[in-house]
């Protein structure tokens, strides 16, 4: 597993400038916190995104987006977009704005 630093930086410039937005190294990859919650994330494998239980199903339509798996196990409102995935300019902010509109409603920790 290694650093993806080219869709890092398409990350980062997707979102922008925002009161509560960090980054931290994890999973191999760089990932987004917004207050203190995790956002989303980008590696060589592509884009997490955290949606929510619930909040997936159009997503997981779309080829290239299919559910994150930790341990072989699929981890419900998590997935993971391909690389050629996160080429695909509108699907990318899309993902990345149902992950904002879901990760904003959690409590800061």
């Amino acid at each position: 597993m290694a650093r993806d630093r080219e869709l890092e930086d398409i990350v980062r410039a997707d979102l922008g400038l925002r009161a509560g937005l960090s980054e931290k190294p994890m999973f191999g990859g760089l990932a987004w916190l917004l207050h203190g919650n995790l956002l989303c994330g980008a590696r060589d494998e592509g884009l997490l995104v955290r949606l929510g239980k619930g909040n997936d199903a159009w997503a997981l339509e779309i080829e290239g987006v299919a559910p994150m798996v930790m341990n072989g196990r699929p981890m419900a409102g998590w997935l993971r977009a391909s690389p050629a995935a996160c080429t695909d300019e509108t699907l990318r902010k899309r993902l990345i704005s149902a992950a904002l509109a879901f990760v904003d409603t959690l409590p800061s920790k």
